[in-house]
């Protein structure tokens, strides 16, 4: 059974080490695509005009290196299983707070929003992944245990 855990958490970390590079390769097309959807707040916007400032770049530019890093550090992590309970935490508040922005199927008649509605659906399941990969922890529990501690 260990080494299914093990193939499974590599698989699944799979997923955010590659949506990550992607985010990377093209880091004015999310930062585009992040412009569209998040408006920074007024309480923290004399801060991001400082960091804007300071690095040179764009909000959304900044936020799309940093989700894009996030993803592919807590991807290797949790595939490394080094840290993956945290990392795992940090990635349930990421897409959580990514459906709510990015997957506003509410605001979309219903032939129209299916598309969204899987796009939620699956990062539901995600977060449900997520929280197995927390409960699981790092050392490996036999079958029955799991199950028996409900």
């Amino acid at each position: 059974m260990p080494a299914f855990v093990t193939f499974g958490r590599i698989l699944f970390a799979v997923l955010f080490i590659y949506t990550g590079a992607t985010k990377l390769f093209a880091i004015q097309a999310t930062a585009d695509f992040i412009a569209t959807k998040l408006v920074v707040p007024d309480v923290v916007a004399p801060y991001t005009k400082q960091l804007e400032t300071a690095t040179a770049m764009t909000t959304p530019q900044l936020l799309a290196i940093a989700v894009g890093g996030l993803e592919i550090i807590a991807g290797l992590m949790i595939a490394l299983n080094f840290g993956a309970r945290l990392f795992a935490m940090l990635l349930i508040i990421y897409v959580a707070v990514a459906t709510v922005l990015f997957d506003d199927f509410w605001n979309q008649a219903p032939p129209d929003n299916a598309k969204m509605v899987v796009d939620a659906l699956k990062n539901l399941s995600i977060i449900g992944a997520l929280c197995m990969i927390i409960g699981y922890g790092r050392t490996t529990r036999p079958a029955e245990a799991a199950y028996g501690d409900v």
